[in-house]
């Protein structure tokens, strides 16, 4: 059978354009309610068992049987061990990467990440002192897909935040277990496991691990067990159950954010050459058939070009038959009046990635508001960002970049805000306090600021 990737093709012209453009949209990030309630279950078994429920479902979904959560611990050793054991090339890459990646976070903390304080015109010290969390949780995926390069992107900016504790949760399931979508019959004491994500947390210095996954994983990180230790915030994607767990666990602990399928938007001019923006959206469309790829250009000419290469290139991907679902349910190709079109409809997408594939991408990036990051110019390639450019690839999704950021140094540290007031401070904001406290009827609020008053004010 032949595989087609066949994107819709819009214009921004056409009478059906908005109609068109907004079924293309469309994604629900609604939780099937079985799987809502499966959660729950499962984190208020978590919560009332602890190990013994968390070694319980590690058996079930994961077919990985253990005696005890010491048997699912991963150590240093084991670390060091999948580090000297990959191939030099990966090793070398591996650090690379986790240099850059430490070294642009590095820079992030120095630019918003530190205290600061004044004095105004009283004497009054007015400030925020910035400290990191204790501990945090990262949810690294296994089983079906193993993402080495999102340990680096979770553990490293906690590092450099300056987080004491970071324990890693790496489900390493059985084949023909139901996590790597088997019937659930297989069962062993020893689970699959990825050397590069090992020899990813010995570079990144990962404190503890343990091969669990799924929402008991979650649950075993957000309120503790008698082995695991209870952390400060949950960081790392997952599939819907961890998604799931993570949204009702929020307030018990921090987590980052709730992510939908991967999305690659590129606005281009037409001179990139069409077969590097064609393997561009297919970097993201590989990902899941959920994914989306558009394409924004008002040059119909070049959507042609694009689509041939599209067509070509397909059969040689591994992945094809993922790539091809995913452009056909939920890709697109538009043709825009021109770039400041484009830019808008981008800035109404507010897309995970966006690629400026133009000869002046610094023309256009000032027009762009809303995106996860924004990739500037034909050589900067989606992918680079997602393994070794630097910046963090945990992005927003299905249009929350509108309000939200990738996950960065800040997400691993909280604020708190410094006042010492000095007695001449007293006397200007006590007045005013107390002028607002009593407007307010708050009689002691009023009375207290008014104490420290030189010269106080009458009691009304």
């Amino acid at each position: 059978m032949t595989l087609v990737a066949a994107p819709a093709r819009l214009s921004t012209a056409a009478a059906t354009f908005e109609a068109d453009f907004a079924a293309r949209l469309h994604w629900s990030a609604d939780t099937d309610a079985a799987i809502e309630q499966r959660v729950a279950d499962i984190l208020a078994d978590v919560q009332k068992r602890g190990d013994a429920a968390v070694l319980e479902y590690t058996a079930r979904f994961d077919g990985l049987s253990a005696p005890s959560m010491a048997a699912l611990e991963l150590t240093q050793a084991d670390f060091k061990a999948a580090f000297d054991a990959i191939p030099q090339a990966q090793r070398d890459a591996l650090q690379a990467a986790a240099k850059r990646v430490r070294s642009y976070h590095e820079a992030q903390k120095k630019a918003s990440g530190e205290s600061w304080s004044y004095r105004d015109e009283d004497g009054t010290l007015l400030g925020q002192k910035v400290t990191p969390l204790d501990r945090v949780g990262i949810y690294v995926p296994g089983g079906k897909a193993a993402y080495p390069s999102s340990l680096l992107m979770n553990a490293i900016p906690a590092h450099v935040a300056g987080v004491q504790e970071i324990i890693m949760v790496v489900p390493t399931p059985v084949r023909g277990s139901v996590a790597t979508g088997g019937s659930g019959e297989g069962t062993s004491t020893k689970g699959e496991r990825n050397e590069l994500v090992l020899a990813a947390a010995y570079v990144a210095g990962v404190t503890r691990a343990f091969t669990i996954g799924g929402a008991q994983a979650v649950a075993a990180l957000a309120y503790g067990t008698a082995t695991v230790p209870k952390v400060d915030k949950i960081t790392g994607p997952g599939n819907a159950y961890v998604a799931s767990a993570k949204k009702r666990v929020f307030g018990t602990v921090g987590i980052d954010m709730i992510a939908g399928p991967s999305e690659i938007l590129v606005l281009a001019d037409g001179s990139t050459p069409p077969d590097w923006v064609a393997m561009d959206l297919f970097s993201q469309a590989e990902h899941d058939e959920l994914a989306q790829s558009i394409l924004l250009c008002p040059d119909a000419a070049y959507l042609n070009a694009v689509q041939r290469e599209i067509d070509r290139l397909l059969p040689s991907m591994p992945r094809a038959e993922i790539i091809a679902k995913s452009l056909t349910g939920r890709g697109a190709l538009i043709l825009t009046k021109d770039m400041e079109e484009a830019c808008a409809i981008s800035n109404r997408i507010a897309p995970e990635h966006l690629e400026v594939s133009s000869t002046d991408p610094h023309r256009w990036e000032p027009l762009l508001r809303h995106a996860g990051a924004i990739f500037l110019g034909g050589y900067t390639s989606e992918s680079l960002g997602d393994y070794c450019a630097g910046p963090n690839h945990v992005l927003p999704t299905s249009g929350t970049a509108r309000f939200s950021s990738p996950l960065g140094v800040y997400d691993f540290q909280k604020r708190s805000s410094l006042i010492e007031v000095s007695e001449a401070g007293a006397q200007v904001l006590g007045t005013i306090a107390a002028e607002l406290a009593y407007g307010e009827g708050l009689q002691a609020h009023a009375q207290a600021a008014e104490m420290r008053l030189t010269t106080p004010v009458k009691p009304r």
